[in-house]
Protein backbone atom coordinates (compact mmCIF):
# COMPACT_ATOMS: atom_id res chain seq x y z
CA UNK A 1 0.00 0.00 0.00
CA UNK A 2 1.44 2.92 -0.98
CA UNK A 3 1.20 6.63 1.23
CA UNK A 4 -0.38 8.76 -1.87
CA UNK A 5 -2.85 11.28 -0.78
CA UNK A 6 -2.94 9.64 2.95
CA UNK A 7 -3.73 12.00 5.05
CA UNK A 8 -1.49 12.10 8.09
CA UNK A 9 -1.98 14.43 11.35
CA UNK A 10 1.22 14.06 12.98
CA UNK A 11 1.54 15.50 16.65
CA UNK A 12 5.33 16.19 17.94
CA UNK A 13 6.83 18.43 19.45
CA UNK A 14 10.74 17.65 18.87
CA UNK A 15 11.25 19.86 15.88
CA UNK A 16 14.33 17.66 14.71
CA UNK A 17 11.85 14.50 14.26
CA UNK A 18 9.32 16.72 13.31
CA UNK A 19 10.81 17.85 10.37
CA UNK A 20 12.72 14.07 9.80
CA UNK A 21 9.17 12.33 9.62
CA UNK A 22 7.47 15.05 7.83
CA UNK A 23 9.70 15.12 4.51
CA UNK A 24 9.92 11.79 4.93
CA UNK A 25 5.78 10.99 4.65
CA UNK A 26 6.23 13.76 1.74
CA UNK A 27 8.53 11.62 0.01
CA UNK A 28 6.24 8.62 0.19
CA UNK A 29 3.51 10.88 -1.09
CA UNK A 30 1.33 11.64 2.31
CA UNK A 31 -0.11 15.10 3.34
CA UNK A 32 0.86 15.91 6.58
CA UNK A 33 -0.37 18.51 9.15
CA UNK A 34 1.97 18.87 11.79
CA UNK A 35 0.93 20.15 15.14
CA UNK A 36 3.63 20.92 18.50
CA UNK A 37 2.09 20.07 21.13
CA UNK A 38 -1.37 17.93 22.39
CA UNK A 39 -3.98 21.25 22.40
CA UNK A 40 -2.78 21.93 18.58
CA UNK A 41 -3.69 18.26 17.90
CA UNK A 42 -6.56 17.66 19.38
CA UNK A 43 -7.65 21.68 17.55
CA UNK A 44 -6.78 19.96 14.40
CA UNK A 45 -8.44 16.86 14.52
CA UNK A 46 -12.08 18.69 15.25
CA UNK A 47 -11.70 20.83 12.10
CA UNK A 48 -10.06 18.48 9.48
CA UNK A 49 -10.73 15.24 8.36
CA UNK A 50 -7.65 12.85 8.63
CA UNK A 51 -6.93 9.25 7.61
CA UNK A 52 -4.27 8.35 10.60
CA UNK A 53 -2.90 10.02 13.63
CA UNK A 54 0.57 9.21 14.42
CA UNK A 55 1.13 11.11 18.09
CA UNK A 56 4.13 11.30 21.14
CA UNK A 57 2.53 10.95 24.07
CA UNK A 58 5.01 13.28 26.14
CA UNK A 59 3.32 16.50 24.77
CA UNK A 60 3.09 19.88 26.06
CA UNK A 61 0.01 21.51 27.07
CA UNK A 62 -2.10 18.81 26.61
CA UNK A 63 -0.75 15.16 27.14
CA UNK A 64 -1.07 12.37 24.30
CA UNK A 65 -3.38 10.44 26.66
CA UNK A 66 -5.75 12.99 27.15
CA UNK A 67 -5.75 14.03 23.33
CA UNK A 68 -6.23 10.44 22.45
CA UNK A 69 -9.47 10.03 24.48
CA UNK A 70 -10.66 13.37 23.00
CA UNK A 71 -9.93 12.17 19.89
CA UNK A 72 -11.61 9.13 20.13
CA UNK A 73 -14.70 10.71 21.39
CA UNK A 74 -14.89 12.60 18.48
CA UNK A 75 -14.27 9.78 15.76
CA UNK A 76 -12.81 6.40 17.05
CA UNK A 77 -12.57 5.27 13.17
CA UNK A 78 -9.49 7.05 12.87
CA UNK A 79 -6.75 4.80 13.36
CA UNK A 80 -3.45 6.50 15.90
CA UNK A 81 0.17 5.45 16.23
CA UNK A 82 1.53 6.18 19.55
CA UNK A 83 5.29 6.64 19.80
CA UNK A 84 7.11 6.78 23.31
CA UNK A 85 10.31 5.89 25.04
CA UNK A 86 10.82 2.85 27.06
CA UNK A 87 10.09 4.14 30.39
CA UNK A 88 6.59 5.26 30.10
CA UNK A 89 5.10 1.43 29.30
CA UNK A 90 2.04 2.27 31.48
CA UNK A 91 1.23 5.42 29.28
CA UNK A 92 1.55 2.75 25.97
CA UNK A 93 -0.37 0.50 27.90
CA UNK A 94 -3.43 3.02 28.42
CA UNK A 95 -2.93 4.36 25.08
CA UNK A 96 -3.83 0.84 23.85
CA UNK A 97 -6.67 0.41 25.97
CA UNK A 98 -7.83 3.78 24.70
CA UNK A 99 -8.43 2.94 20.99
CA UNK A 100 -4.58 3.40 19.97
CA UNK A 101 -3.76 0.74 17.24
CA UNK A 102 -0.13 0.44 17.90
CA UNK A 103 3.10 1.62 18.56
CA UNK A 104 6.60 2.54 18.57
CA UNK A 105 9.63 3.05 20.65
CA UNK A 106 11.80 5.85 20.78
CA UNK A 107 14.22 6.26 19.15
CA UNK A 108 13.05 5.18 15.86
CA UNK A 109 16.13 4.02 14.10
CA UNK A 110 14.61 3.29 10.64
CA UNK A 111 11.56 5.68 9.23
CA UNK A 112 10.59 2.91 7.39
CA UNK A 113 9.15 1.09 10.28
CA UNK A 114 6.82 4.33 10.80
CA UNK A 115 5.86 3.75 7.12
CA UNK A 116 4.66 -0.35 7.74
CA UNK A 117 3.26 0.83 10.69
CA UNK A 118 0.39 3.45 8.79
CA UNK A 119 -0.17 0.81 6.12
CA UNK A 120 -0.63 -1.97 8.57
CA UNK A 121 -2.77 0.40 10.61
CA UNK A 122 -4.88 1.94 7.34
CA UNK A 123 -5.23 -2.01 6.38
CA UNK A 124 -6.63 -3.27 9.70
CA UNK A 125 -9.03 0.12 9.85
CA UNK A 126 -9.91 -0.82 6.55
CA UNK A 127 -10.47 -4.98 7.27
CA UNK A 128 -12.54 -3.61 10.56
CA UNK A 129 -14.97 -1.35 8.55
CA UNK A 130 -16.03 -4.54 6.27
CA UNK A 131 -16.25 -6.85 8.94
CA UNK A 132 -18.45 -4.37 11.05
CA UNK A 133 -20.92 -4.16 8.14
CA UNK A 134 -21.01 -7.33 7.25
CA UNK A 135 -19.62 -9.80 8.87
CA UNK A 136 -19.89 -8.81 13.38
CA UNK A 137 -18.15 -12.34 14.17
CA UNK A 138 -15.04 -12.90 15.97
CA UNK A 139 -13.16 -15.71 14.58
CA UNK A 140 -9.74 -14.44 16.22
CA UNK A 141 -8.56 -13.71 12.55
CA UNK A 142 -5.90 -11.09 14.43
CA UNK A 143 -2.48 -12.36 13.91
CA UNK A 144 0.49 -11.59 15.99
CA UNK A 145 1.96 -9.49 13.58
CA UNK A 146 -1.02 -6.74 14.88
CA UNK A 147 0.58 -6.25 17.92
CA UNK A 148 3.72 -4.74 17.28
CA UNK A 149 5.85 -7.72 17.63
CA UNK A 150 9.19 -6.36 16.48
CA UNK A 151 8.84 -3.90 19.25
CA UNK A 152 7.51 -6.49 21.84
CA UNK A 153 10.26 -8.76 20.76
CA UNK A 154 12.88 -5.77 21.69
CA UNK A 155 11.74 -5.34 24.98
CA UNK A 156 11.59 -8.71 25.88
CA UNK A 157 15.41 -9.20 25.23
CA UNK A 158 15.68 -5.87 27.28
CA UNK A 159 14.08 -7.55 29.77
CA UNK A 160 15.90 -10.68 29.92
CA UNK A 161 19.04 -8.62 29.87
CA UNK A 162 18.34 -6.32 32.94
CA UNK A 163 16.62 -6.59 35.99
CA UNK A 164 15.83 -2.83 36.79
CA UNK A 165 14.62 -2.29 32.97
CA UNK A 166 12.19 -5.42 33.72
CA UNK A 167 11.17 -3.79 37.52
CA UNK A 168 10.10 -0.67 35.95
CA UNK A 169 7.93 -1.88 33.35
CA UNK A 170 6.32 -4.15 35.28
CA UNK A 171 5.31 -1.31 37.97
CA UNK A 172 4.24 1.22 35.38
CA UNK A 173 1.80 -1.83 34.48
CA UNK A 174 0.29 -2.27 38.01
CA UNK A 175 -2.85 -0.18 38.84
CA UNK A 176 -2.86 1.58 42.35
CA UNK A 177 -4.60 -0.23 45.21
CA UNK A 178 -8.19 1.00 44.74
CA UNK A 179 -9.45 1.60 41.29
CA UNK A 180 -12.58 3.06 41.65
CA UNK A 181 -15.33 3.00 38.72
CA UNK A 182 -19.15 3.95 38.27
CA UNK A 183 -20.41 1.23 39.93
CA UNK A 184 -17.85 -0.58 41.10
CA UNK A 185 -14.56 -0.88 43.02
CA UNK A 186 -11.42 -3.08 42.79
CA UNK A 187 -8.83 -3.22 46.00
CA UNK A 188 -5.57 -5.71 45.61
CA UNK A 189 -2.48 -6.79 47.15
CA UNK A 190 0.48 -8.07 45.63
CA UNK A 191 3.37 -9.64 47.14
CA UNK A 192 6.93 -9.78 46.15
CA UNK A 193 9.78 -11.38 46.63
CA UNK A 194 12.42 -10.59 44.18
CA UNK A 195 12.15 -7.86 41.84
CA UNK A 196 9.76 -8.71 39.46
CA UNK A 197 6.63 -10.27 40.16
CA UNK A 198 5.24 -13.16 38.90
CA UNK A 199 1.81 -12.65 39.51
CA UNK A 200 -0.19 -9.62 37.65
CA UNK A 201 -3.45 -7.83 38.05
CA UNK A 202 -6.13 -5.47 35.77
CA UNK A 203 -9.62 -4.96 35.55
CA UNK A 204 -11.36 -2.17 33.04
CA UNK A 205 -14.86 -1.06 32.02
CA UNK A 206 -16.55 -2.46 28.72
CA UNK A 207 -19.08 -0.36 27.68
CA UNK A 208 -21.14 1.04 30.60
CA UNK A 209 -22.27 -2.26 32.37
CA UNK A 210 -19.71 -4.68 32.01
CA UNK A 211 -16.77 -4.90 33.97
CA UNK A 212 -13.66 -7.58 33.61
CA UNK A 213 -10.95 -8.10 36.65
CA UNK A 214 -8.24 -10.60 35.94
CA UNK A 215 -5.44 -11.87 38.03
CA UNK A 216 -2.72 -14.22 36.31
CA UNK A 217 0.52 -16.19 37.31
CA UNK A 218 3.15 -16.79 35.31
CA UNK A 219 5.91 -19.46 35.05
CA UNK A 220 8.92 -19.34 34.83
CA UNK A 221 9.20 -17.11 37.63
CA UNK A 222 11.88 -14.87 36.56
CA UNK A 223 12.04 -11.53 34.37
CA UNK A 224 9.83 -12.93 31.39
CA UNK A 225 7.52 -12.27 34.07
CA UNK A 226 7.23 -8.51 33.05
CA UNK A 227 6.92 -9.35 29.67
CA UNK A 228 4.14 -11.59 30.40
CA UNK A 229 2.47 -8.79 31.27
CA UNK A 230 2.82 -6.60 28.16
CA UNK A 231 1.72 -9.28 26.37
CA UNK A 232 -1.18 -10.38 28.11
CA UNK A 233 -2.30 -6.76 28.31
CA UNK A 234 -1.57 -5.88 24.85
CA UNK A 235 -4.10 -8.91 23.71
CA UNK A 236 -6.92 -7.60 26.66
CA UNK A 237 -6.28 -3.88 25.04
CA UNK A 238 -6.60 -5.15 21.28
CA UNK A 239 -10.19 -7.24 22.42
CA UNK A 240 -11.42 -4.05 24.04
CA UNK A 241 -10.64 -1.82 21.40
CA UNK A 242 -12.58 -4.72 19.31
CA UNK A 243 -16.07 -4.44 21.78
CA UNK A 244 -15.82 -0.83 21.42
CA UNK A 245 -15.44 -0.87 17.01
CA UNK A 246 -18.57 -3.22 17.49
CA UNK A 247 -16.40 -6.43 15.86
CA UNK A 248 -16.26 -8.54 19.00
CA UNK A 249 -17.98 -8.81 22.36
CA UNK A 250 -15.58 -11.56 23.01
CA UNK A 251 -13.92 -9.67 26.32
CA UNK A 252 -17.01 -10.00 27.83
CA UNK A 253 -17.18 -13.81 27.58
CA UNK A 254 -14.26 -15.28 29.96
CA UNK A 255 -14.47 -18.78 28.01
CA UNK A 256 -13.57 -17.05 24.90
CA UNK A 257 -11.47 -14.66 26.06
CA UNK A 258 -9.28 -17.69 27.16
CA UNK A 259 -8.88 -19.71 24.78
CA UNK A 260 -8.07 -16.54 22.65
CA UNK A 261 -5.38 -15.82 25.18
CA UNK A 262 -4.12 -19.46 25.09
CA UNK A 263 -4.10 -19.50 21.32
CA UNK A 264 -2.37 -15.75 21.24
CA UNK A 265 0.29 -16.98 24.03
CA UNK A 266 0.67 -20.40 22.19
CA UNK A 267 1.98 -18.53 19.02
CA UNK A 268 4.27 -15.91 20.41
CA UNK A 269 6.68 -18.65 21.00
CA UNK A 270 7.79 -17.50 24.62
CA UNK A 271 7.02 -20.71 26.80
CA UNK A 272 4.99 -18.93 28.98
CA UNK A 273 2.61 -20.70 31.42
CA UNK A 274 -0.36 -18.87 32.97
CA UNK A 275 -2.47 -19.68 35.73
CA UNK A 276 -5.74 -17.13 34.90
CA UNK A 277 -8.99 -16.29 36.63
CA UNK A 278 -10.89 -14.22 34.16
CA UNK A 279 -14.02 -13.03 35.27
CA UNK A 280 -16.58 -10.53 33.17
CA UNK A 281 -19.16 -8.80 35.63
CA UNK A 282 -22.70 -7.35 34.06
CA UNK A 283 -23.07 -4.71 36.36
CA UNK A 284 -26.99 -4.22 35.73
CA UNK A 285 -28.41 -7.23 37.08
CA UNK A 286 -24.81 -7.95 39.10
CA UNK A 287 -23.94 -11.49 37.19
CA UNK A 288 -20.69 -12.99 37.35
CA UNK A 289 -18.90 -15.23 35.08
CA UNK A 290 -15.83 -16.73 36.12
CA UNK A 291 -13.34 -19.04 34.16
CA UNK A 292 -10.36 -20.41 35.52
CA UNK A 293 -7.19 -21.91 34.01
CA UNK A 294 -4.42 -23.37 35.36
CA UNK A 295 -4.89 -24.84 39.20
CA UNK A 296 -2.62 -22.07 41.07
CA UNK A 297 -5.82 -19.04 41.69
CA UNK A 298 -9.08 -19.70 43.36
CA UNK A 299 -11.91 -17.64 43.23
CA UNK A 300 -14.02 -17.24 46.25
CA UNK A 301 -17.20 -15.28 47.20
CA UNK A 302 -16.56 -13.28 50.91
CA UNK A 303 -19.52 -12.37 52.82
CA UNK A 304 -20.09 -11.40 56.42
CA UNK A 305 -19.15 -14.99 57.79
CA UNK A 306 -16.01 -15.32 55.64
CA UNK A 307 -14.74 -16.66 52.20
CA UNK A 308 -16.51 -19.22 50.35
CA UNK A 309 -14.39 -20.91 47.40
CA UNK A 310 -15.77 -21.52 44.30
CA UNK A 311 -15.98 -24.83 42.63
CA UNK A 312 -14.08 -25.05 39.62
CA UNK A 313 -12.72 -28.13 38.30
CA UNK A 314 -9.14 -27.91 37.71
CA UNK A 315 -7.96 -28.21 33.82
CA UNK A 316 -4.61 -26.79 32.21
CA UNK A 317 -3.04 -23.66 32.70
CA UNK A 318 -3.12 -20.74 29.11
CA UNK A 319 -0.11 -21.86 26.98
CA UNK A 320 -0.22 -25.61 27.74
CA UNK A 321 0.02 -27.85 24.85
CA UNK A 322 -2.68 -29.94 26.61
CA UNK A 323 -5.18 -27.09 26.42
CA UNK A 324 -8.37 -28.03 26.07
CA UNK A 325 -10.83 -25.75 27.54
CA UNK A 326 -11.06 -23.27 30.65
CA UNK A 327 -13.79 -24.28 33.61
CA UNK A 328 -16.44 -21.85 34.15
CA UNK A 329 -18.79 -21.18 36.17
CA UNK A 330 -21.64 -18.20 36.48
CA UNK A 331 -23.01 -16.27 39.59
CA UNK A 332 -25.47 -13.71 40.87
CA UNK A 333 -24.12 -11.66 43.28
CA UNK A 334 -26.28 -10.89 46.44
CA UNK A 335 -25.94 -7.90 48.67
CA UNK A 336 -22.98 -7.46 50.40
CA UNK A 337 -21.13 -10.13 48.32
CA UNK A 338 -17.78 -9.21 47.45
CA UNK A 339 -15.93 -11.27 44.66
CA UNK A 340 -12.30 -12.26 45.15
CA UNK A 341 -9.38 -13.94 43.42
CA UNK A 342 -6.22 -14.94 45.50
CA UNK A 343 -3.56 -17.52 45.91
CA UNK A 344 -4.07 -20.38 48.35
CA UNK A 345 -1.66 -19.18 50.87
CA UNK A 346 -3.50 -18.65 54.57
CA UNK A 347 -1.54 -15.68 55.09
CA UNK A 348 -3.11 -13.94 52.07
CA UNK A 349 -6.41 -14.95 52.94
CA UNK A 350 -6.34 -13.27 56.69
CA UNK A 351 -4.44 -10.60 55.25
CA UNK A 352 -7.50 -9.99 52.80
CA UNK A 353 -10.26 -10.89 55.49
CA UNK A 354 -8.50 -8.10 57.69
CA UNK A 355 -8.92 -5.69 54.36
CA UNK A 356 -5.23 -4.99 54.13
CA UNK A 357 -4.98 -3.77 50.36
CA UNK A 358 -1.36 -2.43 49.70
CA UNK A 359 -0.90 -2.76 46.00
CA UNK A 360 2.24 -3.78 44.56
CA UNK A 361 4.95 -4.46 47.36
CA UNK A 362 8.05 -5.94 47.85
CA UNK A 363 7.68 -8.26 50.80
CA UNK A 364 10.29 -10.78 51.93
CA UNK A 365 8.55 -12.25 54.75
CA UNK A 366 5.39 -13.16 52.99
CA UNK A 367 4.58 -15.82 50.48
CA UNK A 368 4.85 -14.21 46.67
CA UNK A 369 1.06 -13.63 45.52
CA UNK A 370 -2.31 -12.16 46.87
CA UNK A 371 -5.31 -11.29 46.17
CA UNK A 372 -8.05 -8.76 44.32
CA UNK A 373 -11.65 -7.68 45.66
CA UNK A 374 -14.53 -6.70 43.53
CA UNK A 375 -16.95 -4.59 45.26
CA UNK A 376 -20.27 -4.16 43.49
CA UNK A 377 -21.94 -2.09 45.81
Amino acid sequence: MALTDISVLFVEDDPIFSQLLTVFLHSKGAVVKHASNGRQGLDFFSELKFDIVIADLNMPKLGGLPMLRQMMSINANVPAIVISGNDVMSDVVEALRIGACDYLVKPVADLFIIEAAIEQALSQSAQHSAKAAYDPTDVFERQLAELSYQELNDNLLMLEQSAHAAKNVQQQLFPSSHIQYPHASIDYSLFKNSDVSAYFIDSTMVGEKHLIMYMAHFQPEDNSAAFGCVLLSSFINQKLKNFRSGSSNALICPTEMLNYLNERMVRSGLHIITDMIYISVDLSHYEATIARAGTGLRCYLRNATGLLPLALPDCQPIGSVLWTKPSVQKRQLAAGEHLCIGTHHKEHQQQLLKNHFKGLIFDENTHAGGFMQLDCG
